[in-house]
């Protein structure tokens, strides 16, 4: 537990935050604990002396006013310290809501990749809910007990030592010994849930996104089923974790009557040397009913401690995963209009947990306003290469510079420098004409018009009813794949960045389509910085570079028209595209 919260991210730090805030909280916890035993102590000595019928009123009314005071100052106490704990746990968890989505906001552009669509729904529906759960019912009820538990050790071994000690052994039970059980048991079984509930949100969402495919095969109780099908599993470990939790707070109840017959006879013992001595039995007595409410929840609170380190696990690796993309933001007054070039010189990448490397020695400069064109099978590190290009992921070895400036520095700058297509833009559930000014949210509506009219989509646009104002649904189902391409491209108008990188952006269109969609982007990106990755040698004659990546390095480099006439390997890459037989 020392090693994990040396490198934990998302607890001790806050933690530190407001600390004045936070130990008020656990004073007033702990305030609310000792009214609750002060006002059953005061009580068992009220009951006790007023039994002997005293001779004056006068006697008990120091103690009729701690009752009342005790009474009063329980629910008040309780309830400001549920206020002031509250305010802080729910402060700490809007940091921890912000930061998680400012960390999946920096690795947008590539943590599909790193994490599975599952775990990141459970993280973002699960994890910051066990944290919220972790400070207000773990970590506030686990240390106001502790320390109420220390308080009143103290204070019985100032009255007698044997009586403390007897309540150290019954205390180390419920407070030590108990827990840890819980832990143990608890740890196995709510590991096994969560694998279960992961596993879930995994089946559910990639049979939810191959809804299609389930439909047309008419499996559609194998679909619900890819959802479902372990739930009776869930249901048969929640019963035997219900089964233990009955077990084990029969023993813990048990333990508090071991606490009053021990209570009873000490009281006998020591406190019956008068009539006076005596009355204090039954306060002692009473005094330790409290003690049900106060220590028994602090098994409850351990046992979900294994779950709660999963998701803390889960938060630390994505964290750390995509902090090791995070940008040092130094850019000193970078101008995006003038750009000369982008390069990498002998760039390798490789992820962590990949022994072989993706990018072997990668070296190439892009000066301003020149097209070059990335080819190569699938699977040799294209995309990677963009992403590095991009800033979105760092290099192993080697260094990718804008102006001779980090491209990782600059990521304040990126969304002034790139514009990106790739094979599916995505696209709101909105408005032909929202979908376009996104790229430029400055930009007035007539620039947007001209930019769709630029990529050939004004004249369909006017045939349609409400026009621009056409809600497209979701992911621009309305639209066809080539019209999708054109809106994309038509935002990336708008945008008038310096530099587009085309990610394989004709993929799954028909021939003519393709076609057209490749004459458009020559014609409205003809001044611009192109780097286009694509398995299709379709429309390659227009680029001034030619690169053929295969197994990380680079094979083939050149102009279009040079590595025609002078390498055999393009030539037979150019006709079998082409569909020309020798």
């Amino acid at each position: 537990m020392r090693n994990f919260f040396n490198k934990d991210t998302w607890i001790k730090p806050y933690l530190k935050k407001d600390k004045k805030l936070l130990f008020t909280a656990f004073g007033l916890g702990i305030v609310t604990i000792i009214c609750s035993i002060g006002l059953m102590f005061v009580a068992g000595y009220l009951i006790s002396r007023s039994a002997t019928r005293p001779y004056n009123i006068l006697i008990v009314y120091i103690p009729v006013i701690l009752a009342q005071a005790f009474g009063t100052g329980r629910p008040v106490f309780q309830y400001l310290e549920q206020l002031t704990s509250h305010n802080w746990v729910l402060g700490v968890v809007s940091k921890l809501r912000q930061r998680l989505y400012m960390t999946l906001e920096k690795g947008a552009d590539f943590v599909g990749e790193r994490f599975k669509l599952g775990n990141l729904l459970g993280v973002l529906s699960d994890d910051l809910e066990h944290l919220e759960d972790l400070y207000l019912k773990t970590i506030f009820p686990i240390i106001t007990s502790y320390i109420t538990g220390i308080i009143i050790i103290i204070l019985l071994g100032i009255v007698s030592i044997p009586y403390a000690l007897f309540m150290f052994v019954c205390f180390a039970v419920i407070l030590l010994v108990m827990p840890i059980i819980s832990v143990i048991i608890f740890g196995k079984a709510k590991k096994y849930e969560k694998n279960l509930v992961a596993n879930n949100y995994q089946n559910l969402t990639d049979a939810t996104l191959g809804v299609t495919d389930w439909m047309i095969s008419g499996r559609k109780k194998d679909f619900i089923g890819e959802g479902t099908k372990n739930d009776k599993k869930l249901a048969q470990s929640r019963n035997k974790v219900d089964h233990f939790e009955w077990n084990r707070d029969f023993a813990l109840r048990s333990m508090i009557g071991v606490i009053i017959v021990g209570s009873i006879i000490w009281g006998n013992i020591y406190l019956n040397d008068s009539q006076s001595i005596s009355n204090y039995i039954a306060a002692f007595v009473l005094g330790v009913f409290p003690l049900l409410d106060t220590f028994i929840p602090v098994s409850q609170a351990m046992e979900n401690w294994p779950i709660y380190k999963e998701s803390v696990n889960r938060l630390n690796n994505l964290s750390n995963t995509l902090d090791k993309e995070e940008i040092d933001n130094t850019e000193n007054n970078f101008d995006p209009n003038k750009i000369n070039s982008i390069s990498m010189n002998d760039v390798s990448f490789k992820y962590d947990d990949d022994n072989s490397a993706i990018l072997n020695n990668i070296s190439l400069n892009v000066k301003q306003g020149q097209k070059l064109a990335i080819i190569g099978p699938s699977g040799v590190g294209k995309t990677t290469l963009l992403q590095l290009l991009l800033g979105s992921i760092n290099p192993t070895k080697g260094e990718v510079k804008i102006n001779n400036v980090k491209v990782t520095d600059l990521q304040n700058n990126r969304s002034n420098i790139f514009s990106v297509l790739d094979q599916q833009p995505f696209l709101f559930d909105t408005t032909i004409i929202n979908n376009v000014m996104i790229g430029n949210e400055q930009a007035t509506f007539a620039e947007a018009k001209q930019a769709l009219s630029e990529v050939g989509l004004a004249d369909y646009i006017e045939t349609l009813p409400k026009k621009y104002d056409t809600d497209i649904d979701e992911s621009g189902i309305k639209l066809s794949g080539g019209q999708r391409q054109r809106l994309a491209i038509a935002r990336i108008l708008l945008q008038d960045n310096p530099i587009v990188l085309l990610d394989e952006p004709t993929v799954g269109l028909d021939p003519i389509t393709e076609n057209n969609l490749i004459n458009t982007l020559n014609q409205v990106l003809k001044n611009k910085t192109i780097i286009w990755v694509t398995h299709h040698l379709q429309g390659l004659s227009t680029m001034d570079e030619v690169i053929f990546l295969q197994k990380g390095t680079i094979q083939m480099d050149g102009s279009p028209s040079e590595l025609y006439k002078n390498n055999e390997k393009y030539r037979k890459l150019y006709q079998m595209d082409q569909g020309i037989e020798n």
